[in-house]
This record gives structure tokens, C-alpha cells and sequence, in this order.
């Protein structure tokens, strides 16, 4: 009888907040409670903190400081990025195309087909392979074309799939087509040199390498201008009203630190437990395929198609015996459409209800990926038979209903 343990793999929806991250937040809460924008003693205790946080992010990102905005998240530095460009794009009379992949974030995705539908933007998708990678001769062909902004996903949350940024922002510069980078996924197991990779706007999420909810970071190389899309007073040099999360951004720069300091360790650790995963499912899972690059992929991350298994009935089945995982994105849970992302890559509709997410943290053991390995391969064959015997009763109800036939005289 296997016993029931508590398994969490759906790292990349979110992670635990590192002790280390906490220790540093807490006098944030209490002692340092001033607004950063007051002049005032407490005021300038909690300005310091925020510019020291910045100067340790720039650190890590090998930028200046002022090219540093601090945001509610990666969905806000998105936003900030794909509707600033476009609307500082209009304002100076240029161009109002919009440069895109089919496998962005929705942050990214519903901004701009937002701006598409309701502002008079024009949205071009550039067509990817079967991997989820960008075709780079489409994306040239559409940058040639001149545009606001291309926005192209570092990392793909829902298939671990990584782009070659430096290739791509490449493209872009030489058609002077400003480029960002949803790097949210990519934050703490990837480069994050803005220089080396070329991205003009570069977006970032604490709560994905073990730092706080609810604040990320938008790179911001000098030079280029945005419209600001939350306006009020003038924090963040207008790029972005709203007091400043104080404790989060302390947060956001010690967790940002500990993934650099360990990124070497981590990834070693987060790849070995990765392809045991990916070997066992494949192994133990009929008819399992990995979906999205097999080599090119974070060292965190596994997804799979498995045919003949609706992904939300599996996550229930999962989740009953203390697996945490993901159907894709953790914004698409619960959703019973298909997954966009795998219908780009050329699967039917019916495969794209069958996508399976599982990634792996740095407390995550090779124990718990035994466990997972033998769940699955046991949820994978109850699911399949009770779809059996359903689709065999309901063929059964639709011969009862048929008028009995009419002998030959």
C-alpha cells in the first residue's frame, strides 16, 4: 500500500520564500515603516533600503541603477513594457505594429491583442516551431516591417522551452525595433545580463526564484522611452506610480542575489532531478510525449502531452495524493479549453486538453520524484479505463435508443 506524502512540483506557478529572504524582509514590517517618499527620517530609511535594493539588482542584471524599475509583478512589467512602447510609439507618430510569438504569457498575449481590438494597434503573431521556439526568419520578416515593440518570452512557462535572446534582440536592433523580454520564468536559473542578451525591456518576477508575491522588476535600457501606464506621483522616475513595496523590493533583491550566488548548485540539482522525472513518465506513462525542447529548456522544468488524459481530472486525481502540479500555466487551472500554447506547436484540440506541468525546487528530493513517477503511472491508467467504460456505456445508450429493425416480409 503506498503511503501518501506531500509532494509540491508546480515551482514554476510559484516558490516558498526562501528563510534567508524573510530574515531580510522582516524589519521592513515593523521598524523601517516609513513611505520612501517622505522627507522625513522614516521616510529616508525606507528611500535607502529601496535605492540600495536597486543598486544590487543592477548588480546581477550588469546595469545602471536608474535602467531599474521596480513593478507589482511580472504581468505589470508586461504591461508596462507592451503598452508604454506602443502608446510613446503613437504619441511620436511611428509605427503601431505590435511584434509578438503565440506562446507569449497572457500578460503579454492579451495586452496586446487588448490594444489590437480596442486601440487601433496592429498585433503580428510570428509563427514557432514544433518546440515552441520563435522562427527567426518569420520574426525578421515582421521586424522589417518596423515596429513599437517585439516581445518575445525568454522562457515559456508552459513548456520550459528557452529562445536565444541574443539572436533574436539582434534582429530587432538592426531593423531599430525596440525588443523585451518576458524573463520571468528564466529569473534565477538564466542569465539575466541585459547586455550579453540584448533586450531593450526585460521583465522579472520575485515570487519565481523564492522571493516575495506581489513585486517584480521591468529593465529599462536608457534611452528607451515609455508611456507610462499607471500614472499618479512620480515614483519610479514616472515610470510607474504607487508607493514602493518596501519590504518586497528588499525581498525581491536578496532572493535575486542567493539565485546568482547559487545558480551553479541549483541548476546541477534542478537538471538531475528533471531528467529522472522526464525518464520515469516517459517509461511509466504509455504514450507519453515531452512537449517543448528536449535539450533547450530550464533545468527546473518538465511538461508533458499525455493522450487520452483530460489534464484537470488528472490534477484532482494528483492532488488527492498530495502532488501539486500544473496543466500549463498556473492562470490556465481550471480552464477545460485547450492550451494555446500547445495548439501552436501543431497539436489538435483534443491533445491540448492533455498537457501536464512539473517542476522541481530546491527542496524537491529524488524520493519525491519516484513517488510522483508511480502516482502518475497508476492515475494515467485508472483515467484511461474510466474513459473506456464511459465511452462503451455511452455507445451502449445510443444502440438501446435505435428503433428496434423491421423484418423483411
Amino acid at each position: 500500500m503506498r503511503e501518501r506524502r506531500q509532494v509540491y512540483l508546480d515551482h514554476s506557478a510559484s516558490t516558498p520564500i526562501d528563510v534567508r529572504v524573510q530574515k531580510a524582509m522582516l524589519p521592513f514590517f515593523g521598524e523601517v515603516y516609513g513611505n520612501s517618499s517622505s522627507a522625513h527620517q522614516y521616510g529616508r530609511a525606507a528611500e535607502r533600503a529601496v535605492e540600495d535594493a536597486r543598486e544590487r539588482v543592477a548588480a546581477i542584471l550588469r546595469c545602471q541603477a536608474a535602467e531599474v524599475v521596480f513593478t507589482g509583478g511580472g504581468s505589470e512589467s508586461d504591461n508596462l513594457a507592451v503598452r508604454g512602447a506602443g502608446w510613446r510609439s503613437r504619441q511620436l507618430g511611428k509605427s503601431n505594429r505590435l511584434i509578438t510569438s503565440p506562446v507569449e504569457h497572457s500578460a503579454v498575449t492579451q495586452t496586446i491583442r487588448q490594444m489590437d481590438a480596442l486601440m487601433g494597434f496592429e498585433a503580428e503573431f510570428v509563427p514557432v516551431d514544433s518546440s515552441g521556439l520563435v522562427d527567426e526568419a518569420a520574426f525578421e520578416q515582421a521586424c522589417r516591417q518596423g515596429g513599437a515593440i517585439a516581445s518575445v518570452i525568454y522562457a515559456n512557462n508552459e513548456l520550459g522551452s528557452i529562445n536565444d535572446l541574443t539572436r533574436l534582440s539582434l534582429i530587432a536592433r538592426r531593423h531599430g525595433v525596440p525588443f523585451h523580454s518576458d524573463a520571468v520564468q528564466a529569473g534565477g536559473q538564466m542569465t539575466l545580463d541585459v547586455g550579453a542578451l540584448g533586450v531593450d525591456m526585460l521583465s522579472l518576477s520575485a515570487h519565481k526564484f523564492y522571493g516575495p508575491k506581489g513585486v517584480g522588476i521591468l529593465y529599462i535600457r536608457e534611452g528607451i522611452e515609455l508611456a507610462s501606464a499607471i500614472t499618479g506621483g512620480g515614483h519610479e522616475h514616472g515610470q510607474r506610480a504607487g508607493t514602493h513595496n518596501t519590504a518586497g523590493i528588499v525581498g525581491l533583491a536578496k532572493a535575486l542575489e542567493l539565485a546568482h550566488d547559487e545558480n551553479a548548485e541549483r541548476s546541477a540539482h534542478f537538471s538531475r532531478l528533471r531528467n529522472r522525472l522526464v525518464a520515469g513518465v516517459l517509461q511509466a506513462v504509455s504514450g507519453a510525449e515531452l512537449s517543448g525542447h528536449p535539450v533547450q529548456r530550464l533545468p527546473s522544468h518538465a511538461s508533458f502531452v499525455l493522450p487520452g488524459i483530460d489534464a484537470n481530472a488528472l490534477l484532482m486525481h494528483l492532488d488527492m495524493w498530495g502532488i501539486s502540479a500544473s496543466s500549463g500555466s498556473a492562470c490556465k487551472v481550471g480552464d477545460p479549453a485547450p492550451s494555446e500554447i500547445l495548439l501552436a506547436l501543431g497539436y489538435s484540440p483534443e491533445a491540448a486538453k492533455c498537457g501536464l506541468r512539473l517542476s522541481v525546487g530546491t527542496s524537491t528530493t529524488t524520493s519525491d520524484i519516484d513517488y510522483v513517477v508511480d502516482v502518475l503511472a497508476d492515475a494515467s491508467k485508472k483515467l484511461r479505463n474510466l474513459y473506456a467504460n464511459d465511452a462503451l456505456r455511452e455507445n451502449g445508450r445510443q444502440s438501446a435508443a435505435k428503433p428496434a429493425a423491421v423484418p423483411e416480409r
